[in-house]
C-alpha cells in the first residue's frame, strides 16, 4: 500500500533526454497505482501528456518528485506555497547534492520510498528582507544562500554585519554569503567556507573574497537573526551597484544604506529520503573524498 498516493511530477524545462526521463518515472508510478500529478508546462515533449492530471500548482499533493538537478530543486521549493509537502529528488544533473536518487536506481528505490520505507529529513531555510529607510521593499526565501555582492564591475564594497544586534565586523570584500546548512556545499563552499550537516540548525557567514585575511566564514546559532547593511564607497564613475540574489534565482538591486536581514524560517523543508542517513556518502561520490591520491 502506497503511503504516498497523489504524486506530482516536474522536470528540468531544458533537460537532455526530457521525454525519457518522465516516461521512466510516469511507468513506474503507473506500475504502483499512484493518482499522478504532472508539469505539463515543462513535460510538453512527454507523449501521453494529455492522460494525465496537470500540476498547475504544487499542492493538494502528498509528494512532489523533481527530475532535474539541483537547481531544480530550488525552482520547485520557491513555487511551493505548502512547505509540508515532501520532495523526492531524481537526480538528472551534474552534482545534486539534494538528489535522493537516479534514473538508474528508480526501479528499486522508489517502491520502496513510496510505500513508506524512506524516512522524512527536515532542511531549514532562510527569510530574507531587505528594508530601506523604515519600509521592507522585499521578502523572500532561500534553501541554500542569501548572497549579497557587486553586481557589475569587480569592485570591493563595504558590507556592515551584525548578529542579533550586536556589530560583528564590516566586510570589505567582493560580497558576503548568508548561507544554511543546505546550501553550505554549494556557494558558500566554493567561497572557501565550512561544510555544515544539513540537520543542524545553523546560520554560515561567508565573505568572498574578503581584503582581510582576518575575516574568515564564521558558523552562528540557526535562532541568531543577522542584519547586514550595505556601505557603496562612491568613486569617480559611480558604477557600484550592489545586488542581493537568493539561490541564484531571485535578483534584488540594493542602495546605499539598505539593510538585508536574514534569519531562519519557523517551517522547514521536507525531503524524501532513505532510512540511512546518506549525507557522507553524498559527500565522498560528489567530492571524490573516496578516490585515491596515489598515481
Amino acid at each position: 500500500m502506497l503511503a504516498y498516493k497523489r504524486i506530482g511530477v516536474t522536470v528540468k524545462s531544458g533537460l537532455d533526454k526530457k521525454d525519457k526521463a518522465v516516461k521512466h518515472i510516469m511507468d513506474i508510478l503507473r506500475k504502483l497505482g499512484a493518482h499522478i500529478c504532472l508539469d505539463v508546462k515543462r513535460a510538453e515533449d512527454y507523449a501521453n501528456v494529455k492522460d494525465v492530471e496537470p500540476l498547475e500548482c504544487i499542492e493538494n499533493i502528498d509528494l512532489l518528485i523533481v527530475i532535474g538537478g539541483d537547481g531544480t530543486i530550488l525552482r520547485a521549493f520557491r513555487e511551493m506555497k505548502d512547505l509540508s509537502i515532501p520532495i523526492l529528488s531524481v537526480n538528472w544533473g551534474t552534482v545534486g547534492f539534494l538528489a535522493e536518487t537516479n534514473l538508474t536506481e528508480a526501479d528499486q528505490l522508489l517502491p520502496e520510498l513510496l510505500s513508506g520505507g524512506g524516512t522524512l529529513e527536515e532542511r531549514g531555510i532562510l527569510h530574507v528582507e531587505v528594508l530601506r529607510g523604515k519600509e521592507t521593499f522585499f521578502n523572500g526565501y532561500a534553501l541554500n544562500e542569501a548572497v549579497i555582492a557587486q553586481g557589475t564591475i569587480a569592485r570591493l564594497v563595504d558590507l556592515k554585519a551584525s548578529v542579533n544586534g550586536e556589530s560583528l565586523t564590516t566586510f570589505h570584500a567582493d560580497g558576503l554569503i548568508i548561507s544554511t546548512p543546505t546550501g553550505s556545499t554549494a556557494y558558500s563552499l566554493a567561497a572557501g567556507g565550512p561544510v555544515v550537516h544539513p540537520t543542524i540548525s545553523a546560520t554560515i557567514l561567508t565573505p568572498i573574497n574578503p581584503h582581510s585575511f582576518s575575516q574568515k566564514p564564521i558558523v552562528i546559532p540557526g535562532d541568531s537573526a543577522v542584519e547586514v547593511e550595505v556601505l557603496t564607497r562612491e568613486n569617480k564613475f559611480r558604477d557600484t551597484e550592489v545586488v542581493l540574489t537568493l539561490d541564484g534565482q531571485v535578483y534584488v538591486p540594493l542602495k546605499h544604506h539598505d539593510r538585508v536581514s536574514a534569519r531562519v524560517y519557523r517551517q522547514k523543508v521536507r525531503f524524501l529520503r532513505r532510512s540511512q542517513d546518506t549525507f557522507f556518502s553524498t559527500l565522498r561520490a560528489k567530492l571524490k573524498w573516496g578516490e585515491s591520491t596515489e598515481r
